[in-house]
């Protein structure tokens, strides 16, 4: 091949950057910034602290749960309370769900089940443990 194709289909490869989302976009000209995990999960739980109904926890459970990553604890208390607090239990029990979906393995699933395990006593949300451990 000749060095320019070779330069143009580097050039052409997309590159996997992983940046969150911003909820409303800031008026700046920074538009290649990236986000540390630190703020994502600060942004995120300041989202579902502030969250009024049930189709803005969703909309952000979506776009909180389409990184390549895992929310922290703090993240996911908050998104599970934000759904309890508009009163809908089926979406509480899914984030257990999604965590489950996006961890590596049974060790951290389990991990985030026993770190939650008083929001979900306190919160009445009820997962059969041993259902999840496969």
């Amino acid at each position: 091949m000749r060095p320019q194709m070779i330069t143009a289909l580097l050039r052409a490869r997309p590159v996997a950057v992983r940046v969150a989302p911003a909820l409303a976009r800031p008026a700046s000209s920074a538009h290649d910034h990236q986000e540390t995990f630190e703020s994502f999960n600060e942004r995120y739980l300041q989202f579902f602290q502030s969250a009024q109904d049930l189709f803005e926890v969703q909309r952000g459970l979506n776009n909180c749960f389409a990184h390549d990553l895992v929310p922290a604890p703090n993240v996911i208390e908050a998104a599970v309370r934000a759904a309890r607090r508009v009163n809908d239990y089926a979406t509480a029990v899914r984030i257990f769900e999604g965590i489950k979906e996006k961890v590596e393995n049974k060790q951290q699933y389990q991990a985030y089940l026993d770190e939650l395990k008083g929001v979900r006593e306190e919160l009445g949300i009820n997962i059969r443990e041993e259902l999840y451990s496969s």
